[in-house]
């Protein structure tokens, strides 16, 4: 039977329609389980440090609404315990940043209450003492990220009265800092920083009031940033459909060769969490976390098992902490 002029139209309208979308795939179950963890002994705080050396996490500085911390505490995950070291000698502050290099701490940048700081501090666990060293020669700023790759730390980005995107060296054998190329794209703070594969990611941020939705890696070795795909739905293709990675003050950590991105906010707070696969530039929906939604915890990982602690919502500050077992079924009894 020939089809009428009104039956033909609408199938080709159908058909003109299905052919602008997406090619769909059907939805990947969400996994992914958030277990309590030792509660962090001191006191509850936002925008804290940390840092692992070995089997040991250390936890530094922060704020609440109220006052600043200049404390140091170290937690054995084998008998799941926080013991109290030897306090941060520097201002107490907030925001600032820390990185590892050849089993010693470093922690400096952030805010005081009153001004941005460029002071550095090397942590011994072996001996339990402070020492200062090379101020970070870019602008004092506070909410930049760092990271170490091939024994040597990075601060890069931040904010200083302006958003940042400069990048700088530290060696830890000249206590010498080099200036290196600057993160590609926009300028930021608050952002969220991983290694994966020895190389480093930076991600998301905010600038101006608004999330990025950018994710750039960073190769020591040639100096060079690349762009990898956006992490919110800009793609022709389906695996982006979902995507709502992007956030700022954020946390995230590395188990099992993946990174995962969770918490933070966006105009408000999340508990959206992602995982990373750097072998195809693709994320992967997990599930949630499970604590109050919040923004300026962290996190760590060690023996490839991570967690998110600390952090606050509007003033309430949080001491409590959770671990990812990624690949469990959600089981919100535990």
């Amino acid at each position: 039977m020939a089809k009428t002029p009104f039956v033909y139209a609408a199938l080709m309208s159908s058909l003109l329609l299905f052919g602008c979308t997406k090619e769909t795939t059907e939805s990947e179950e969400v996994v992914g389980n958030w277990v309590t963890s030792s509660d962090f002994d001191g006191n509850a705080r936002s925008e804290a440090v940390t840092f692992t050396i070995g089997n040991k996490t250390y936890l530094a500085t922060g704020t609440t609404d109220r006052e600043r911390f200049a404390d140091l505490w170290e937690y054995d995950l084998d008998k799941k315990y926080w013991t109290k070291k030897a306090d941060f000698p520097g201002n107490a502050r907030s925001s600032a940043v820390a990185f590892v290099i050849n089993g010693k701490g470093y922690v400096g940048t952030g805010y005081d209450g009153s001004n941005r700081l460029n002071d550095i501090w090397e942590y011994d666990p072996a001996t339990n003492v402070w020492t200062q060293k090379a101020n970070f020669p870019g602008t004092a700023r506070y909410d930049a990220v760092a990271f170490s790759l091939n024994n040597k730390g990075y601060i890069c980005s931040g904010y200083d009265g302006n958003y940042l995107k400069d990048l700088w060296e530290y060696d830890a054998t000249k206590d010498a800092w080099t200036q290196k190329a600057s993160l590609g794209g926009t300028k930021r703070s608050a952002a969220m920083a991983f290694v994966l594969n020895n190389n480093a990611y930076v991600c998301s941020g905010n600038n101006n009031g608004s999330s990025l939705n950018d994710l750039w890696m960073y190769d020591a070795t040639t100096d060079t940033w690349t762009q990898k795909n956006k992490i919110s739905n800009v793609s022709d293709d389906d695996y982006d459909d979902d995507y709502s990675i992007q956030r700022y003050n954020g946390v995230a950590f590395v188990m099992n060769d993946h990174a995962y991105v969770t918490t933070g906010e966006i105009g408000s707070m999340l508990s959206t969490t992602w995982e990373y696969n750097y072998s195809t530039d693709q994320w992967k929906q997990k599930t949630a976390f499970e604590g109050t939604a919040r923004t300026g915890a962290v996190a760590f990982s060690m023996n490839e098992r991570g967690f998110v602690l600390t952090g606050r919502s509007g003033t309430l500050s949080f001491d409590n902490m959770y671990e990812l077992h990624p690949d469990e079924e959600q089981d919100t009894d535990d």
